[in-house]
């Protein structure tokens, strides 16, 4: 698919918010994703995130490769690290990790995809990502070895987004973290949604329809779920989901 950017930036526009699946492939078999895939399109899903912050057992192409013959929904790779680059995806999210001071996951590791990227021509998105405190330690924050914005503390969230965005990032991802205990505050979306004029991502902790509803209602213009539908016994609940992000 050609201009995820723009086809993203429509959905937004013509829904209010668009809403994004993170599949995991250490945790979802190739003999799970076509009715996986089958159920998240029947709900309305904008589109695949795809990615892990280990990938102990999955195979990021083969992953990519199983998702794309079942849908023709845009299949963006979410990368946990140099290694998760991959010509069959239609993007990455090009993440530079501004909630930290470490230089190699601010521009170290860039400098090392970016021809990559190039070569394999996947759009890159340029992406601020925020760690945010969730109550307890993720893998996100113990494997980027920063520490996360304590949620009580909007206004750095808001300031640091800002900065991404002077910067030219096209994003700012709010991350609670996989299976985070507490989703990103209301007050903190609604501040860093106020304060920047791109699309703010929130992801992590939602676990039900009214919370990813309230991140909408609070500012947020993609909402990521990824670790709940993981379950599948959560998954007859993707409709309702996707209803309440996109406000109806």
């Amino acid at each position: 698919m050609a201009n995820i950017d723009a086809y993203l930036k429509e959905k937004i526009a013509s829904s209010g918010a668009a809403y994004l699946i993170l599949i995991d492939p250490d945790k979802i078999t190739s003999e799970e994703t076509p009715a996986f895939i089958q159920d998240c399109e029947e709900a309305g899903v904008d589109g695949f995130l795809i990615g892990g912050s280990l990938m102990m057992h999955g195979d990021l192409d083969k992953a990519i490769s199983d998702v794309k013959e079942c849908t023709k929904l845009p299949v963006i790779i979410f990368p946990g690290s140099i290694n998760q680059v991959s010509a069959k995806a239609d993007a990455i999210l090009f993440i530079s990790l501004i909630s930290g001071r470490n230089p190699e996951h601010l521009i170290g590791k860039h400098v090392m995809a970016a021809p990559l990227i190039k070569r394999y021509g996947l759009e890159p998105l340029p992406t601020g990502y925020m760690l945010i405190e969730s109550g307890a330690k993720t893998t996100a924050e113990y494997i980027s070895g920063s520490s996360p914005i304590p949620r009580n503390k909007p206004e750095i969230a808001a300031a640091t987004a800002l900065a991404a965005q002077f910067m030219g990032m096209k994003y700012v991802y709010l991350e609670a973290g996989s299976g985070a205990e507490r989703p990103v505050p209301f007050e903190m979306v609604k501040l860093v949604s106020e304060m920047v004029d791109i699309p703010v991502i929130a992801g992590g902790g939602i676990r039900d329809a009214e919370t990813a509803a309230e991140m909408v209602r609070s500012g947020a213009k993609i909402i990521v779920t990824g670790n709940y539908f993981e379950s599948p016994e959560n998954r007859p609940r993707l409709k309702e989901f996707s209803r309440a992000i996109k406000g109806k």
